[in-house]
Formats: structure tokens, sequence, C-alpha cells
């Protein structure tokens, strides 16, 4: 009896190192380093704020300052009367930017899908360079320090540093098909936590000098790397005369499931399976996806709305980690930066593993499922961590694993599979525009929990915080679990098949 080619299935890899050229090799290096660049800027201002906020108060004076006038206004760095007043500013910002970068997401998504995805990228990159710069180096430079034109100049950051996503997202989805598609992008995910290792990098090279050489030199880099994308990424497969990934894995049975999102329900009939939110024009070249249209599609809004926990709590983790280690157990500052790595090593593990074994089950949920469950545990016992860093960072890795590898999944692999599946076969241009929801989404959730991980801190404590973050887990189970039970399903289906087969 035969299997049906719905059925059988490709091995993770063998799909993928088949197609695999050099300029796949370029694409995956220039969207990788396109975004750690964009996220070491944002850990360059996580890791100096200590500086600004000793800049910004009485502590310091600016004794070589040139005499402007007003006085009051260029040059005086007194903003605020005392640290802890500029250090609840500097949280300010991030929910600025946070906010700011959520909004954005949502337009990038709909810009990349009609525009070029290298012309918005590159512009994203450079004009965000040029904002850092005014932002950390050119104010102070000119000793010019004004709260609504930090505010003002950090909502145009964050709205610039949204094109990001979106647009890497989408040119690897036209580059590399399901096949391996949980690996490939579980692997190229980890750019976010090389991007925030560079910029710590960068920052503890120059801070010596002065805050301001932190922001020029990530400033400087991440320009440079927005002018070697605009001259050469190359967004599509068809620009170079290499097929495109519907027209190739069309040739046979095997392949033609290809692009088929792995949440995708496989009992729809064949005469469903015809209809199409796009049209596909007489010349195959096809009109974007509209928003809400893409808001439309299968899963988009569940796993939208489960980001938006998810990311909640893996950006407290980014923005928190290294505060909590050092107010909970009194370690110095440079010990808690350090040891806080380890959660994003073991993001980067999680990630890569966990999409490597949904692409051997071709499906996602019910890698999420388990490896979320596993981080309710793991969460519990981290809020309960002896006071002893090898036992910490074994904790800490291991929690990163159960929430940086899913969270990673669903803002990469899974969000190139939704915008890629049936209902807009025959056209990549809902990528970015899905791609934006689902991460503009999050960054909302993000851009909230700051708020209520610092308000619960102060009236409850760090362990309840750790409770709002099981919660927050819990929640992300709780909206993929139609999604959840539909494959499981699939899964058991498709194994009963084969036993009838053999």
């Amino acid at each position: 009896m035969a299997v049906p080619g719905g059925l059988r299935r490709q091995p993770a890899n063998r799909g993928l190192v088949s197609h695999c050229t050099h300029h796949h090799i370029v694409v995956f290096l220039l969207t990788f380093f396109s975004y750690s660049l964009l996220h070491a800027s944002r850990k360059t201002f996580s890791n100096v704020k200590v500086s600004i906020s000793s800049q910004w108060t009485p502590s310091c004076l600016n004794s070589t300052a040139p005499e402007l006038r007003p006085y009051e206004l260029w040059n005086s760095s007194h903003l605020f009367p005392n640290a802890e007043e500029a250090t609840l500013f500097l949280g300010t910002l991030d929910t600025i930017f946070l906010f700011s970068s959520a909004v954005g997401l949502f337009v990038s998504g709909i810009v990349g899908d009609r525009l070029n995805l290298r012309w918005v990228l590159s512009f994203g990159m450079c004009s965000s360079a040029l904002v850092v710069f005014s932002f950390g180096t050119l104010t102070e430079w000119l000793h010019f320090y004004n709260k609504w034109f930090y505010c003002c100049l950090w909502v145009v950051n964050g709205l610039l540093q949204s094109t990001g996503w979106p647009c890497v997202v989408a040119v690897m989805g036209n580059w590399f098909g399901k096949a391996g598609r949980g690996f490939v992008f579980g692997l190229w995910s980890a750019c976010a936590s090389v991007g925030n290792i560079l910029g710590a990098f960068l920052a503890s090279c120059v801070l010596k000098y002065g805050y301001e050489y932190a922001f020029l030199v990530t400033a400087s880099v991440q320009f440079a790397g927005g002018v070697i994308v605009f001259f050469g990424l190359l967004t599509s497969p068809k620009e170079v005369g290499l097929p495109e990934l519907g027209a190739d894995e069309d040739e046979t049975s095997v392949e033609e499931d290809a692009n088929r999102p792995l949440m995708g329900n496989d009992d729809v009939d064949d005469d469903d399976q015809n209809y199409s939110i796009q049209a596909t024009d007489s010349d195959n070249q096809p009109k974007a996806i509209g928003f809400f249209q893409a808001c439309c599609l299968p899963g988009v809004v569940l796993y939208s709305l489960a980001y938006a926990c998810l990311k909640l709590v893996n950006y407290s983790f980014f923005f928190w980690l290294p505060f909590y280690l050092s107010n909970n157990f009194g370690w110095k500052e440079a010990e808690a930066d350090q040891l806080s790595i380890w959660y994003d090593v073991g993001g980067i593990i999680g990630g890569t593993i966990q999409g490597l074994i949904s692409d051997v089950l071709q499906k996602r949920a019910p890698v999420l499922a388990v490896s979320l469950l596993f981080a309710v545990g793991s969460l519990f016992g981290y809020s309960r961590s002896p006071n002893s860093k090898p036992i910490n960072a074994v904790i800490m890795a291991i929690t990163g694993f159960f929430i940086g590898g899913p969270s990673n999944m669903i803002s990469s692999a899974i969000s190139a599979d939704l915008g890629r599946q049936d209902l807009v076969k025959g056209s990549s241009e809902a990528l970015a525009t899905v791609t934006g929801i689902v991460d503009g989404t999050g960054s909302i959730g993000a851009a909230v929990g700051q708020y209520l991980v610092s308000l619960i801190q102060e009236n409850l404590g760090w362990l309840w915080v750790f409770y709002f973050f099981i919660l927050m887990t819990s929640s992300t189970i709780l909206f993929i679990s139609p999604l959840i039970v539909r494959e499981i399903r699939l899964l058991l289906h498709e194994r009963r098949l084969r036993m009838l087969a053999q």
C-alpha cells in the first residue's frame, strides 16, 4: 500500500543541502549580521546606562563645556536631581523604544512587502545609525541635554529599527524552504543574541574614553553594515536566475509540500486548497497581501497573542536579569553582566535543537508545547536558585533553552511558515507583513511587561515576578492550544496510515 504523498517525509536536511548555493550562504550571513548590528546598538544603550545616569546628575559636571547661551539649555547636564530619577527616565526610554518599535513593525511589514526589501533594510540600518549617533555622541559633544529631545530621538529610533526583523525574515523565507527551515532558522535566529554580545564587547572596548564613544563605534559599524547590505544583499533567488521556492518545489511530489506551513491543516480538500487570497496575475507578479488579510490567515492571530506573552518573559530577562543578579544576590555589576550571557547561550542552543526536531516531525506546535511546559518548571526552579554562580548559570542556561528557543522559533521559522502557506501560495509578499504582525504584537507585550515587572518587584518582590513569568508562559501554551491539538491529531493520523502501509 502506497503512502499518500502528503505523508511522505523528506529528510530534514536533504532538500536544504541539494539546493544550497554560495548565494544562500551570503544571504544567511548578511541578514544574520545586519540584525545583529541593530541589536548591538540596543545592547550598547543598556550597557552604558550607569555612565549616562551619572552624567545627567549633579555628581558629574562638564568643566570643558563651551560657553553657549542660554546656559540652562546648552551647558548644563543636570537633567535630574538624583540617580534614581535618571534611572527611571532611562527605563522610560526603554518602554518608549519598545512601543514605537511595535507600531513600526506593523507598518514596516506592509512597506517591506511593497518595496524592495534590500532598500527598506538598508535605509533602516543607516538612518537608525545616524539617530543613535545623534542621541549618544552628538548631544554629548555639544553638551546639549534635553529630555524631550531624547524621547523624540528614541521614538524615531524604534520606528527605524523596526524595519529590520520583517525584512530579514522575509528575505530568509524567500531563500530557504520548509526542508530544514526549522534548523536553519533556529541557528539563524541566534543573530539577536550575537548582537547582544557584540554590543557589549564594542561598548566595553571604548567605554573608558566616555559613553559617547560607545555610541559612536556602534553607530559607525551599523552604518557600514547598511551600506554593505544595500550593495550586496539578494532578496530573492530570481535576482540571480535561480528558481523560486514555489516553482522549484512543484517539480516533484515530494518537493511539492515544501512551502506548506507546518501548522497547516492537511485535511483540507483539494478544491478548498485551490482557493487563494491573492489571485495570481497573468504576468506572475503577485500583489502584496493586505494587513487585515494577513491577520485572517490561519494561525497568525493565535501565534501573535502567544508571542506577546512569550516575548514579555524573554525581554524581561534581557532587560532585568543583570539587575536581578546584582540586587538579589549582591554580586558585582560586571560579574552579573558576564553571567547573564548564559541565558542567551541557552536560547541559541534551544532554538537550533528545537527547530531541528520540528523539521523531523514536520510540526512546530507540539515542540513548542513540550518546551514551554519545561519552561514553567525551569522558571520555578530558577526563582529558588541558591547564591551560587555555577548553579545559577546552569539553571539560567536551561531556562534560556526552554524560553529563548520557542521565542526564536515563533519570531523566525513559524513566521516564515505563516507567510508562505497555501492561502498565499505563488506569492512571497505576505512574509514581511505576517512577520511584522507577529513581532509587533510581541513587542507590545514586551513593552507592557517592563512596567509590570518593575511594579511587581517593587510591591511584592522578585518571587512574585517569577510567578508572573510562569503565568505568561502558561498563557502562551493556552493561546496555541488549538494548533497543538490539531497537529497532534495529524501526527497520530499519519502514524496510523504508515502502520497500515507496512
